[in-house]
C-alpha cells in the first residue's frame, strides 16, 4: 500500500518547542558571538548498542522530515519564549524567520545499525543545525527502541502475523508512533485507529471480555458478533471456561468461524488443545491467535504450538525492556569562520566515562562476503574506499532546506526484513551477546 497516495492527513503542529532550552540559550550566545552562521556538522550515533542486543533499526526518519518542516516559531511560541524570558529580543527577531534551509543525511529508514553508525548527518549553520537536537533524538530514539523489539518479535514469530496492540499501554500520541514503528519493524496491522488514520496502517479488532461479560449467556454473546461481523471474526474464548467456549464458538458460527483469540492461561498448553478441539469439531480452518503480555522470547517459546498470529502490547511499547536507543546528537566539524566556503574542522569531546566521540564528517558503508551476508560496519572519513563506493548506507533526505526522500511506509517495512535477512544468522538469536558486526572505522582527509 502507498500510503502518499491515499491523502491521508499528514498535518502536525508546529514541533518548534519540542526542544532543550539551552539549545536556545546556546542560539542566543552564538548570535551574540558572531559564531552562530559558522558552517558546522552534527551526527546521530550511538555508542553502544542496548545490553545483548545483536543490532539496531533506524525507524522514525518520516516522523523526522515531517518534524524539520515544521519547525516554526509563530507568534504564539514567539510570544511565550518573550514571557518567559528565555531569549533577547534579537533572538527572538531570529526565530521568527527560522526555516532550516540545510542538508540531512541518513541511513534510510528500515536499515539496521551498529555501534557508531552515522545514523543522521545534518548539515547547515550551527545556528539552525542545534535547533533540532531535541526533537530528532526524542523521534529517533523512540521510534528506533520500539522498530528493534518488533524486528526481534517479527523475526521470534517467523511467517505468522503479528499485531501491534500496545496503545493502552503509553501515551495516547506514543502510541502512534509506536505502531508506525512496529510497522517498519515487521508488525502487519495495529489495533490503534489514530495510527491506521494518520499512516495507513491496516487495523483489526472485534471484542473483549466485556463484551461477553455484558450478555447473559457467552453464546449471546457470540451470536451477537457474528451476526454484526460475520463468521469470519475472531471470538475471545477464555472469558470462562475455554474448552465449552470453543464448543460454542462452533455451534454459534459454524465451521467457518475466522478464528478464536486466547488472552491467558498456559498458552503453548491451551493452544495445542483448542487446536485439537476445533479441528475434531471440523472447524480445521480456523485460526488461534494469542494475546496476554507477550515478547520476543514467549513468542519463541509458541514456534512449535498450533499458533496462527500474535497480539502484542506492552513489552513492544515499552521497547520490550530497553525503551530508548541511546542515540546522542554531537558536533563532528565545523567552520572557523562564517564564510560559506570556509573548509571543515573536525571537532570532538574527549572525556571520561565513555562520552568520548570521533570528529569529522563521516560516510558509512557494509563489507559483505561473497555470497552478500555482512562482515563490518564501515565507517570513515575522507575519501570513500573504491571497493566500499558501491555499499554506502547514508541517502540524502533534505537538500536546501527540502524534503526530498519521503517513502510509503511498506517501503521501509521491505527495507527492514531485507537487511535483517543479510545479516549472520546469529543476528536473530535472542540469546545475549554482542553486536552482529563490528563496527570498523577508516580515518583519511579533513572534516570537509
Amino acid at each position: 500500500m502507498n500510503t502518499a497516495d491515499l491523502g491521508l492527513p499528514v498535518d502536525v503542529p508546529s514541533t518548534a518547542l519540542f526542544t532543550d532550552q539551552y539549545e536556545l540559550t546556546m542560539l542566543r550566545a552564538a548570535l551574540k558571538a558572531g559564531t552562530a552562521d559558522r558552517r558546522s556538522v552534527f551526527e546521530v550515533f550511538t555508542r553502544r548498542l542496548p545490553d545483548g542486543r545483536r543490532y539496531g533499526v533506524v525507524a522514525g526518519t518520516g516522523r523526522v522530515l515531517d518534524a524539520i518542516e515544521n519547525f516554526r516559531f509563530d507568534a504564539g511560541v514567539l510570544g511565550f519564549l518573550r514571557e518567559q524570558g528565555i531569549v533577547d529580543e534579537e533572538t527572538l527577531a531570529w526565530l521568527a524567520g527560522y526555516r532550516f534551509s540545510g542538508d540531512v543525511w541518513g541511513y534510510p529508514e528500515g536499515e539496521v545499525y551498529f555501534p557508531g553508525s552515522p545514523i543522521m548527518r545534518v548539515e547547515g549553520s550551527f545556528a539552525e543545525c542545534v535547533l533540532l537536537e531535541t526533537v530528532i533524538l526524542s523521534i529517533l530514539n523512540h521510534d528506533s527502541a520500539i522498530a528493534a523489539a518488533a524486528s526481534r518479535m517479527a523475526s521470534a514469530a517467523g511467517d505468522r502475523p503479528l499485531i501491534e496492540m500496545g496503545a493502552r499501554r503509553t501515551h495516547e500520541l506514543a502510541a502512534v508512533a509506536a505502531a508506525r514503528a512496529a510497522y517498519v519493524g515487521g508488525f502487519t496491522t495495529t489495533s490503534d485507529l489514530a495510527a491506521g488514520f494518520r499512516y495507513g496502517i491496516p487495523t483489526v479488532g472485534t471484542s473483549a471480555h466485556a463484551f461477553t461479560l455484558l450478555h447473559d449467556r457467552e453464546r449471546d454473546a457470540f451470536r451477537a458478533q457474528v451476526d454484526t461481523l460475520g463468521r469470519g471474526t475472531t471470538l475471545l474464548v477464555d472469558t470462562y471456561d475455554v474448552t465449552e467456549a470453543v464448543r460454542t464458538a462452533v455451534e454459534v458460527a459454524g465451521p467457518e468461524l475466522g478464528a478464536v483469540r486466547i488472552d491467558s492461561g498456559d498458552l503453548l498448553l491451551v493452544a495445542h488443545r483448542v487446536r485439537q478441539q476445533l479441528d475434531e469439531l471440523g472447524a480445521t480452518g480456523t485460526r488461534i491467535i494469542v494475546t496476554s503480555d507477550l515478547d520476543e522470547y514467549a513468542i519463541a517459546s509458541l514456534a512449535a504450538a498450533p499458533v496462527d498470529a500474535y497480539g502484542v502490547g506492552t513489552q513492544l511499547v515499552t521497547g520490550s525492556g530497553h525503551p530508548t536507543a541511546s542515540m546522542v546528537y554531537k558536533l563532528v566539524a565545523r567552520a572557523e569562520t562564517a564564510d560559506p566556503k570556509a573548509p571543515l574542522v573536525p571537532v570532538a569531546k574527549k572525556s571520561s566515562g565513555g562520552k568520548t566521540s570521533v570528529g569529522g564528517r563521516k560516510w558509512a558503508a557494509r563489507r559483505t562476503d561473497a555470497e552478500g551476508i555482512a562482515e563490518a560496519e564501515v565507517v570513515g572519513t575522507g575519501p570513500v574506499p573504491s571497493a566500499l563506493a558501491g555499499r554506502q548506507l547514508q541517502v540524502e533526505l533534505v537538500k536546501g532546506g527540502e524534503v526530498i526522500a519521503r517513502e510509503p511506509l511498506d517501503v521501509t517495512r521491505d527495507r527492514h526484513i531485507a537487511a535483517r535477512a543479510r545479516l549472520p544468522l546469529s543476528a536473530t538469536q535472542l540469546s545475549r551477546g554482542e553486536p552482529v558486526l563490528p563496527t570498523e572505522y577508516v580515518h583519511g582527509g579533513s572534516g570537509s
